[in-house]
């Protein structure tokens, strides 16, 4: 009997890493910047965390994940643990974008005012990507074997690395209070996004028909 066709449909998660992706893109490009004001911009910001974590909350909980167990294969702890991590930094960018939008309603003026990558959910980022890219090395024995993709993890390494780069940027000097690298603030912010977008836009799951 000849298996039952199938058709390949976005992963649910993907939705959300797309539009967050959007939104951090559009926060980072100047244009768009000085079009919604810096109160828009870093509202622009904290949507886009808030679908990161939504979309990372289905990908963790919601997609047949079970909690790491001895007999589980490795690539499926690995890959528990890189949703998990990713999640964590998801939360961590939420509590950044707030703190950003609270302090640029406070003084709009201040040096570096806005949001950028912070230290700790781009590290969070990295560590889950690199683990991602651990895990896809044995897709074969993953609880989804379409979970993880190289293009997706590559993109999405790709991507955090950039962010770590933004966050690096946007350090602020003490010695002169200006920002280390304004063009890798933004840069890194831009390119990271659109890493994400085009790696949860390929990510594609297995839909039996009929």
């Amino acid at each position: 009997m000849a298996p039952p066709p199938v058709a390949r449909r976005l992963r649910r998660e993907a939705w959300g890493f797309m539009i967050g992706s959007l939104c951090f893109l559009a926060g980072a490009l100047p244009f768009y910047a000085a079009w919604a004001g810096l109160i828009g911009t870093n509202v622009t910001f904290f949507v886009g965390s808030v679908f990161f974590t939504l979309a990372a909350l289905i990908q963790l909980a919601l997609s047949g994940r079970s909690v790491p167990r001895r007999e589980m294969p490795t690539p499926d702890r690995v890959d528990w643990w890189a949703a998990a991590i990713q999640f964590a930094g998801t939360l961590l960018f939420n509590v950044s974008t707030v703190a950003a939008l609270i302090a640029a309603v406070r003084d709009p003026d201040a040096v570096g005012a806005g949001w950028k990558p912070d230290a700790w959910g781009s590290a969070a980022f990295l560590i889950s990507s690199f683990l991602a890219i651990v895990a896809t090395k044995d897709r074969g024995e993953l609880w989804d074997r379409d979970a993880r993709t190289w293009h997706g993890t590559i993109l999405n390494f790709v991507g955090s690395v950039a962010f770590g780069v933004s966050a690096v940027g946007a350090y602020v000097l003490p010695a002169t209070g200006d920002l280390a690298n304004e063009a890798w603030a933004n840069g890194g912010t831009a390119i990271g996004a659109v890493c994400f977008f085009v790696a949860a836009m390929l990510s594609r799951r297995a839909i039996p028909q009929g």
